[in-house]
């Protein structure tokens, strides 16, 4: 039997981060770890939370095709480094957590990938939930705000749809898919 590689996307605070590490352990998945040129919030850690690396080092992986996907958000950058991904598929299935657009490009390059499009109860809850989370300012709040309709617009070119209104529900219908 092959192993599985799972993409778990969404608009910024819908809760995908939570859910795929709840997921990761529950399923015994290798969670992939993205590359970002972002500074780390608080408790973040280098290596577990993301590889954060400097924009001229990710440029270079850019030209020696070192990522599965990669892209531009609020003015950094964000990659799957293909590597760790394809080595983790050896052994185990893989769950990715990624935006979107990186979402539809991994189902061209693996098209038995399984793609979950993790979707807010509303718009409002979904800002609701960037504020508190007090790690942004307002302008930055409401520059993920306006790229939701893009994402959700996509959910038609994902396998699955869930909503994320009650996390434990969330949690299981994840589950229930991958199973």
């Amino acid at each position: 039997m092959r192993n599985v590689l799972v993409v778990i996307s969404g608009p910024s605070g819908v809760g995908k981060g939570t859910i795929a590490n709840i997921i990761k352990d529950d399923c015994n998945m290798a969670l992939s770890i993205s590359c970002t040129t972002r500074a780390p919030r608080e408790g973040e850690v280098d290596g577990k939370s993301y590889f954060f690396i400097k924009k001229d080092e990710f440029s270079s992986k850019i030209s020696t095709n070192s990522f599965l996907e990669y892209s531009e958000h609020f003015d950094n950058y964000y990659g799957t480094p293909k590597d760790f991904v394809l080595d983790k598929l050896k052994s185990q299935d893989v769950l990715l957590e990624i935006d979107v657009n990186g979402g539809l490009a991994v189902k061209k390059a693996f098209p038995d990938a399984v793609l979950i499009m993790i979707t807010p109860p509303s718009i409002d809850e979904l800002k609701n939930r960037l504020i508190g989370r007090g790690t942004e300012s307002i302008e930055k709040i409401e520059n993920r705000i306006s790229r939701v309709q893009y994402e959700l617009a996509k959910q038609n070119e994902y396998d699955y749809v869930v909503i994320n209104n009650v996390l434990s529900v969330a949690v299981d219908d994840v589950k229930d898919i991958i199973n």
